[in-house]
């Protein structure tokens, strides 16, 4: 089982930007762990659904198809595993395949009549409707439906306690092969803007007292699970939350406290245009970079 995250989730040590196949070493406290990254495969199959049922909980999505596609088109994308270990290799045998994060992308326009494509666009847009006004919920649904401009869900998810810095070098080989994708015009080369669905939380005890100011929700402080995705939140040019608590009593969902103060589950849809990924490229490498 993975530690319930808690403030001081981990300690990371250097780590320099990674070419794909390169080796990362980061400090969980005392143990140090090297990752490496390699090309998504049918191995990876309970892996990779395990993360995204971390993202989608009790969501109507069909995770099991979701996987099958990242897996069928595995020029895009890629897992981090923990390197091998000569010693004590035998401990562990069932553990040696553990993913521990994944990266990939989408094209939901290339996947339209899929199941979990169509399921994910209902799903935020149900959200949307709920949490937003109508030319929010007019603007999301073109984006979505606009078969000249693409939108590719970005997936990016690994375990709580897995380290940002493993992200710059994972974001930045997926943007390489979706340039080569589109060159080549192999599945899910040209995006037009990305959509991401990141786990993100906020003091409960504010959230209920501002339970009926709805507009005011963006003004609450958000903390982001996966840190570097609020550099993709402020390039947004449409974003809203939602709340996943009553979705969040498993071992899933965590129980989240910072400070002893209790946190509020939520999902935060961003559409991200891709002419913008550059320079959120360039924010990544300041801030995760050592």
């Amino acid at each position: 089982s993975h530690p319930v995250p808690t403030e001081q989730t981990s300690r990371v040590g250097l780590m320099t930007p990674l070419g794909f196949e390169e080796l990362a070493e980061v400090w969980f406290g005392e143990v140090n762990i090297e990752f490496e990254a390699h090309s998504i495969s049918d191995n990876d199959f309970n892996g990779i659904k395990k993360l995204l049922q971390q993202l989608f909980l009790k969501a109507p999505v069909n995770t099991a198809e979701l996987t099958d596609i990242l897996i069928q088109q595995n020029h895009i994308g890629s897992i981090i595993k923990q390197a091998e270990v000569q010693e004590d290799s035998s401990d562990d045998d069932e553990d040696d395949d553990e993913v521990f994060g994944f990266i990939s992308c989408l094209n939901l326009m290339e996947r339209k009549g899929t199941q979990c494509a169509e399921q994910i666009k209902e799903l935020i847009l149900s959200r949307c409707e709920k949490s937003c006004e109508q030319h929010v919920v007019e603007q999301l649904n073109k984006l979505l439906n606009d078969s000249t401009k693409p939108v590719g869900l970005l997936l990016s998810e690994r375990f709580i306690n897995v380290p940002p810095q493993i992200a710059l070098p994972m974001h930045q080989q997926l943007q390489k092969e979706l340039t080569e994708a589109q060159r080549t015009n192999k599945p899910c080369g040209k995006c037009h803007y990305y959509l991401l669905i990141s786990k993100t939380f906020t003091e409960a005890t504010k959230s209920n007292s501002k339970r009926r100011e709805g507009r005011n929700q963006q003004k609450e402080e958000l903390m982001f699970a996966n840190a570097e995705e609020e550099f993709f939140y402020e390039k947004a040019l449409l974003k809203f939350s939602y709340s996943v608590q009553e979705e969040s009593d498993t071992c899933l969902g965590g129980k989240w406290s910072f400070d002893d103060v209790p946190m509020k589950p939520l999902r935060t849809v961003m559409i991200v245009p891709a002419d913008g990924i550059n320079v959120i490229m360039d924010k990544l490498k300041d801030y995760l970079s050592v």
